[in-house]
């Protein structure tokens, strides 16, 4: 399974050293998601970051930075349309958009899968169709993009992800909520790990 990490909405301090860190422990692809900063200041912030992490930063706002900066694509939003450019990756929270999305993006962030650790009150319906998620997950082809799992993603929560047939785990509060966020991802990415394992499998 998969596991990618998104930013803090704000500046935080910690923010670049554990970028560092999960960059070495093999995180491949880190969504930075700052929707109050200005392009001027997202630039000047991303300009300072190593040349060697951009290929695997995904950017949800002032795409075109994307391409100025040789970063790894683009995020587009649920209630955003596009311009004709598909970026690399969207959110999408609803099946019936999850179906219709599958085909044409490399990788889908889908959510809330659980009550979320960032937002509060945040959650799944109580009626959300599980069965149905779950069959879409299963019958999709290698072709179509990889579904990962977001909102109150925990590494106690992959096994119920990996069942329902999620390729892997988007994670925000599970990392920066932890004062050693490195640690933390790396927790993730070990049981991940041992969910791969057919050992441990559903």
């Amino acid at each position: 399974m998969q596991i990618v990490v998104i930013s803090p909405e704000s500046a935080e301090s910690r923010e670049v050293q554990a970028m560092q860190g999960f960059f070495s422990a093999g995180l491949e692809r880190y969504h930075v998601r700052k929707p109050s900063w200005s392009r001027d200041a997202l630039e000047a912030w991303l300009g300072h970051l190593p040349a060697a992490w951009r290929p695997r930063i995904i950017l949800h706002h002032h795409h075109p930075l994307a391409a100025k900066l040789g970063l790894g694509g683009t995020h587009d939003r649920d209630e955003e349309g596009n311009s004709g450019q598909l970026g690399y990756s969207r959110s999408c929270h609803h099946i019936d958009t999850l179906r219709l999305l599958l085909p044409l993006y490399g990788s889908l962030l889908f959510g809330p899968v659980f009550p979320s650790l960032s937002k509060s009150g945040y959650g799944p319906a109580a009626d959300f169709p599980w069965d149905g998620l779950k069959s879409i997950l299963k019958e999709k082809t290698p072709a179509d993009a990889r579904v990962l799992a977001i909102g109150g993603v925990t590494a106690d929560r992959l096994a119920r992800c990996r069942d329902l047939g999620f390729d892997g785990a988007a994670v925000i509060g599970a990392v920066w909520n932890e004062q050693d966020p490195v640690a933390a991802y790396v927790g993730m990415r070990e049981a991940a790990a041992r969910l791969a394992d057919p050992r441990h499998a559903a």
